[in-house]
Formats: C-alpha cells, structure tokens, sequence
C-alpha cells in the first residue's frame, strides 16, 4: 500500500499552518511596532501570553501616567474583527477536529498559566500532522482495497 495520500496531506496542512502562522506574526508586529504585546491573533483566535495575569505591567495593560506625561497610557484591545482568509478557512474546515483537541490543550495549559501562544505553537503541528496522516491513512487504505475488489494488482 503507497503512503501518497499520508504524505501529500501532512504535508499540505503543516506548509499551511506554517504560513497562516507567519502572516499572524506579520500583523502582529504592524499592529504594535517596536513593543510587545500580550496578546496573539491566530486567525479569529486571541492567544493569550499572560492567562493569569502574573506580570501587569509588563505585558502591555493601562498604566498610570506620570504627572508631566502626556497621552501615556498603553492599551490593546481586548478583541478586534478578523476576516479570515479562504486559506485560513480551507485549513480550520478541513482539521475541524484537530483545531477543536488543540485549542481544549490551549486552554487547559492556560488554566495553570502557561502561555497560550506557547501551547498553541507547540501543539498545532502535532495534532494537524495526526489529523491529515490518520485522513490519508483512510484514503491510501480506501483506494487500496479499492484496488484489490477490481482485481488490480496491489501496488506495495
């Protein structure tokens, strides 16, 4: 049995995510040029840095301004409209389970203060890389048996 169908889709899904992932880094360094900031746009989803809010000041919130400061204060929006793109839809449809077992990581890591961009980087390959192999086993399995019912001669 050919490993084709395996192959082609991890592939596909990994070099897509790889590239939705660059352009949400492109966005996020023209939305806050020259700072950091605490939260990540993945897409419709906001990835927080900070779940337990353990460094304040440090992490972009509103501070208070010095008495001789003008228009000091800091702030991101705590949400913003994302239009995803065919691309980014085409991914999410087609791994729907993948996206769904990784972001219930995402937010159980959070709920101990891990980092969501963290979690969410580390654990999104993985599970489209298992998502897309588990489909093209089923794929490579089909048109083999396919095959076989034909009287065609397996190919190994």
């Amino acid at each position: 049995m050919q490993k084709r169908w395996r192959l082609l889709l991890c592939v596909w899904g990994i070099a897509l995510f790889a590239a939705l992932t660059y352009y949400a880094v492109r966005f996020k360094r023209e939305m806050h040029p020259g700072r950091s900031s605490r939260y990540f746009w993945w897409g419709g989803d906001r990835l927080d840095s900070d779940p337990l809010n353990r460094r304040p000041l440090t992490t972009g919130r509103t501070q208070p301004c010095a008495q001789d400061a003008a228009n000091c204060i800091e702030w991101e929006p705590d949400s913003i409209w994302v239009d995803s793109g065919l691309m980014e839809k085409a991914l999410v449809l087609t791994a729907i389970p993948a996206f769904l077992v990784g972001l219930a990581i995402v937010r159980g890591f959070a709920r101990f203060g891990i980092s969501e961009v963290t979690t969410f980087m580390a654990a999104m390959p993985v599970c489209i890389t298992l998502w897309f192999y588990s489909v093209g086993w089923m794929l490579d399995r089909w048109r083999y048996k396919g095959r076989v019912r034909l009287g065609g001669k397996p190919v190994n």
